[in-house]
């Protein structure tokens, strides 16, 4: 039986091929596509189990395989066994580039996919913004099928050449006429990617302050601390210097105060130590420096330098509002006194001139008679 087997193996043939070269192509299609479509399955539901966001990454690219299009694959790998016409055989490869194409899209749009779903449900997602990473992804996949596209026209035997000439030349017309959209479009992606600020921050620049609740594509909203809502265009923000303040771990603050001119010498050295007494005292507050600075106008002037530990500035009002009352509570009970602009006006005693005195002035004019 085994013998007859292999006389009609080689001797049998269909569209005038050997049944032992469809035997082969049909195995290679058959056993390579079960393998590889299995095992990329396996691997999919154990990258999928794990921790780290790029072994999810990779488990949800590898559930995206299609088994049709891994099998048409392996059809047309067993397919060159047949040795068929070149004809056929360039029919088959186009077929073929087609299925890895299509396929790698779909491995490429999982990896997209799960990087936004990530991003958009990782802790601190309140921050984020979802109108930019679905902006960025949506990109991404039009890059990726047009990639493959131009790649499978490319392999067809299609000339593309003068096709992305056209394209190039359409796109710079379209980018002139709509400069101004793209370029605060391509600055909320460069806000996406570089993370100037994000939702809920503090931002200051020029003569807007305010909190950031939303990034759009072409605008951004910002809540200001009056009240009202600031629209400005990405673009335009971005060329300002902007002013983050939810990314300060600490507050550098600078202040300064006076005494008066009268305050004795010993009281003036002693001064810098009663002020970093009274700043070690306050929560949250680390000293830097104290020193008398300056002889002023009308008082001798101290500077003090500290930091405020927590950047919310109703904790830096808190403490400088604690030091403020320490230093006047620790100056009333030294009997030192704080300086205020003052002015001294001397009124000189008037000139008394008497007539006999001004009879002793000698003259030095002459009297011309007419």
């Amino acid at each position: 039986m085994l013998e007859s087997f292999h006389m009609w193996a080689l001797h049998y043939a269909f569209l005038g091929v050997p049944a032992w070269r469809w035997m082969i192509g049909g195995a290679i299609a058959l056993v390579g596509s079960l393998t590889v479509f299995t095992s990329l399955r396996l691997m999919g539901r154990a990258l999928s189990r794990r921790q780290l966001p790029a072994a999810r990454a990779l488990g949800a690219a590898a559930k995206q395989s299609r088994w049709w299009l891994v099998l048409t694959a392996f059809v047309v790998l067993g397919a060159q066994t047949l040795g068929l016409s070149n004809r056929a055989e360039r029919y088959l490869g186009l077929i073929g580039t087609v299925a890895i194409a299509v396929q790698i899209g779909l491995w490429a749009n999982g990896l997209v996919h799960s990087w936004t779903v990530a991003s958009l449900t990782a802790e601190g997602v309140q921050r984020h913004n979802p109108v930019v990473l679905s902006m960025m992804s949506w990109f991404a996949r039009i890059m990726v099928w047009a990639t493959l596209l131009l790649a499978a026209l490319s392999v067809a035997g299609i000339n593309i050449t003068a096709f992305v000439a056209s394209l190039g030349v359409g796109g710079v017309a379209v980018a002139l006429a709509l400069q101004n959209i793209l370029g605060d479009l391509f600055a909320s992606m460069s806000i996406g990617l570089d993370k100037p600020f994000e939702i809920g921050q503090f931002i200051t620049f020029g003569e807007v302050a305010g909190t950031i609740v939303h990034v759009g594509v072409k605008t951004t909203r910002i809540r200001s601390i009056t009240g009202e809502e600031i629209v400005i265009g990405n673009a335009e923000l971005l060329g300002n210097t902007l002013h983050n303040y939810a990314r300060m771990k600490e507050r550098r603050i600078v202040f300064a105060f006076g005494v008066t001119y009268d305050t004795d010498p010993t009281t003036l050295a002693a001064i810098p130590d009663i002020v970093r007494k009274v700043a070690e005292t306050t929560p949250d507050v680390r000293i830097d420096r104290v020193h008398f600075k300056s002889f002023g106008e009308s008082s001798l002037d101290f500077e003090v330098v500290y930091f405020v530990t927590s950047p919310e500035f109703n904790r830096y009002m808190d403490a400088q509002q604690a030091i403020n009352l320490g230093l006047v509570c620790a100056f009333d009970e030294r009997g030192i006194e704080f300086a205020f602009p003052t002015r001294t006006l001397v009124v000189p005693t008037p000139l008394t001139v008497t007539r006999a005195k001004c009879a002793e002035v000698p003259s030095t004019g002459k009297r011309v008679t007419a």
